[in-house]
């Protein structure tokens, strides 16, 4: 079961070097005006969700103890981040604001994971 967490644990980590990576490589052009969506962070944020959801099922099913609450604040900004992807994922131009939350809100992510004990 540990091995299996493991690659579970690896698979979101991989999904948020596609959401974040996506994010990066578009920061140029989100200060010319030009960002875009990529579908290389729609990806990583579903495999976040999906890789996120099996984590908590298999560390609940060995028996350890979950965060709930620490669980429920990151499922929740991955909502929002899936969300806005999601929706302008086809926009030629996303706006300055939605492509600065979207990452904003993976780094938020990835430090509440590592922070919150």
């Amino acid at each position: 079961m540990n091995v299996l967490i493991n690659v579970f644990v690896a698979l979101h980590i991989l999904g948020i070097a596609a959401l974040f990576g996506g994010f990066l490589t578009q920061v140029k052009a989100m200060r010319a005006g030009t960002a875009r969506m990529i579908p290389a962070m729609l990806h990583g944020a579903l495999t976040m969700l999906v890789t996120g959801m099996a984590l908590v099922g298999l560390n609940q099913a060995e028996g350890a103890t979950v965060d709930n609450v620490k669980i429920g604040v990151k499922l929740a900004l991955l909502v929002v981040i899936l969300g806005l992807v999601y929706v302008k994922r086809d926009d030629e131009r996303v706006g300055t604001g939605a492509f600065a939350t979207v990452g904003a809100l993976t780094a938020a992510n990835v430090f509440i994971a590592t922070l919150w004990t």
